[in-house]
C-alpha cells in the first residue's frame, strides 16, 4: 500500500486554542470547544503582549 500525505485547512481558537476541521464549507460563527462567538478574536487585554 502506498503512502500519501493529505492537507487541510482547519481553524483555531484564539480563546482557547482549541484546532477543528469543520464539517461545512461555511465559516465557523462559534467555537466547537468553549462555544465563544469571539473565537477568531484576540482579547483586548492580550493584544498588547504580542
Amino acid at each position: 500500500m502506498a503512502e500519501i500525505t493529505i492537507q487541510i485547512k482547519g481553524y483555531k481558537c484564539e480563546r482557547c486554542e482549541h484546532e477543528w476541521v469543520p464539517r461545512a464549507k461555511e465559516y465557523p460563527t462559534i467555537c466547537p470547544s468553549c462555544k465563544s462567538p469571539y473565537w477568531d478574536k484576540l482579547r483586548r487585554n492580550e493584544r498588547g503582549k504580542q
